[in-house]
């Protein structure tokens, strides 16, 4: 029996728009922080790297978990994209939020240097919230694609797009993180006070912990099985009903499997079927048009039962 494969990921261009605007601006971040000395901006170069490197891991995630079923993963790898989007919220924290604090603080505690060239950190900055802008958009125009009409908190929240929840994710703490850093720097160039550039790496990097503990408890739902966000019993009510004759569902579990892949479990009520060969041909008939109605369903476990 062959096994429809879900489809490529449609985020996978969202990702690679994200990973080069990152990359770019990460190269800037660092060439800035180096000649301008600032906190806030070394924290931003930072948290640039750390998103390059976790969109390389998305990609990597994505192409796991369109790996087949095989005999030691009957269910398919699908759920190693949860796995690598914990591993990007894992590195976001770290790397990202915790060393901008630790940065920050040593900063703020060390004998106080003047900014070099502050100006050309803003200038920085401000390119950089273009380009993340535009990346935000590409990100936001996917959502409002797949979420025409519902908020954007309640999509985060039922969401089963792990890559897409990370992407959006780590573009609103971008641009929140720009925005803060490039206050907190006119203010210390204005100011003349560097404590102002350091507090705004503090700043940035409590961003971004309270990005990844968010984030965290989204992929921790995927990840111990997050019925999907479409409804499937819907379908399978109409189909059962016009298969077989007084038939109905009487228990559906569905499950979110990863990669756009979904897992159904359910009783059938035979109805007023009496012929067990022909209820078993009816309900082929129920699984192969669910498949073809909703292509992302990769295995449906049907089993014919009574009320207890």
């Amino acid at each position: 029996m062959n096994y429809p494969m879900s489809n490529p990921n449609e985020s996978t261009k969202v990702i690679f728009f994200a990973l080069l605007a990152n990359l770019g601006i990460a190269l800037a971040k660092f060439i800035g922080a180096w000649l301008t000395r600032s906190s806030s901006l070394l924290s931003e170069a930072i948290h640039s790297l750390v998103d390059t490197v976790n969109q390389l891991l998305l990609l990597l995630g994505g192409k796991r978990a369109s790996l087949p079923p095989d005999e030691k993963h009957p269910l398919g790898y699908g759920m190693e994209s949860y796995f690598w989007s914990l591993i990007v919220a894992i590195l976001l924290f770290s790397m990202g939020g915790v060393f901008s604090i630790l940065e920050g603080v040593h900063r703020w505690s060390s004998p106080p240097e003047p900014l070099n060239h502050p100006a050309v950190a803003i200038g920085i900055l401000a390119v950089s919230i273009v380009l993340e802008s535009l990346s935000f958009r590409a990100c936001l125009k996917e959502i409002r694609r797949k979420n025409p009409q519902g908020s954007l908190w309640r999509w985060f929240r039922s969401s089963t797009s792990a890559e897409l929840l990370v992407v959006f994710t780590e573009d609103l703490a971008a641009l929140s993180g720009l925005v803060a850093a490039a206050i907190f720097l006119s203010v210390s160039w204005w100011s003349q006070d560097p404590r102002w550039d350091a507090a705004g790496a503090i700043t940035v990097g409590f961003i971004l912990v309270a990005t990844a503990l968010l984030l965290t408890t989204e992929i921790r739902s995927l990840m111990i099985g997050e019925a999907p966000s479409k409804d499937y019993r819907s379908t399978l009510e109409t189909l059962t009903s016009e298969e077989i004759p007084e038939g109905r569902i009487l228990r559906l579990i569905a499950i979110q499997q990863g990669g756009g892949r979904v897992f159904l479990a359910y009783k059938v009520h035979p109805g007023s079927e009496k012929s067990a060969d022909a209820l078993i041909r009816a309900i082929n008939r129920i699984e192969d048009r669910a498949r073809a109605l909703h292509p992302e369903i990769l295995w449906q476990f049907v089993e014919p039962d009574f009320e207890p």
